[in-house]
C-alpha cells in the first residue's frame, strides 16, 4: 500500500545480490519488495532461473503473522524485506516475519534512521550501497545485511566513526 518502487538499477542490483546469496536451487522471499521480485521473474538477472522466489506483499496494518500454509518456517535461503513504514512497530513486525521465514540470510532495505533497531532485532549492519527509488524519498534509505556481502563494504562502524 505504501510501496516506493526501486529504480531499475537498484532492483536489478538487489536481485543479483539475493540470487548470488541464495545459490543454486535456493529460495528467496521478497517481503514488501515487489520491484525486486519483478526483476527475478523477468529473468533479466543472471542465475534467476536457478532459484525460486515468492513475493509477500501483505499489509492489513501489521496484523499478526499470517502466512499461507505452503510457507514453512525457515524455508528461505535469503529474505529481502522493505518495511512499508519507518516506525518501531512496523520494523518489529517485519522482523518477526523475517525470523519466521529465514534460514539465516537477511537483506533489509529501510531508512538509515532505523539502523540501531534493525541491528538489535536482526543483527544486520549497514552497507555502503545506496539504493535509489523511482520517486525521491525524503529520508536517507539504506540496505542492511547479516552476512558478508558484495554490496560494497558492509561492516560495523568503529565507535570513533559514529558521529
Amino acid at each position: 500500500m505504501s510501496q516506493f518502487w526501486y529504480s531499475d538499477e537498484t532492483a536489478a542490483r538487489l536481485a543479483e545480490e539475493v540470487v548470488r546469496e541464495a545459490g543454486e536451487g535456493g529460495r528467496i522471499a521478497c517481503v514488501s519488495a515487489p520491484s525486486v521480485y519483478q526483476k527475478l521473474k523477468q529473468g533479466v538477472v543472471g542465475g534467476s532461473d536457478r532459484v525460486s522466489a515468492v513475493v509477500l506483499e501483505y499489509d492489513r496494518r501489521f496484523a499478526p503473522l499470517s502466512l499461507p500454509a505452503v510457507v514453512a518456517p525457515r524455508s528461505f535461503d535469503v529474505v529481502l524485506a522493505d518495511p512499508p513504514y519507518l516506525s518501531e512497530e512496523c520494523l518489529s513486525k517485519v522482523a518477526e516475519t523475517i525470523k519466521y521465514l529465514s534460514k539465516g540470510k537477511v537483506l533489509l532495505c529501510t531508512g538509515a534512521i532505523m539502523e540501531k533497531l534493525a541491528e538489535e532485532l536482526l543483527g544486520v549492519t549497514m552497507c555502503s550501497f545506496l539504493p535509489k527509488h523511482n520517486r525521491n524519498l525524503s529520508n536517507e534509505f539504506r540496505c542492511f545485511v547479516n552476512y558478508p556481502s558484495q554490496m560494497s563494504s558492509c561492516e560495523k562502524l568503529k565507535p570513533s566513526q559514529n558521529v
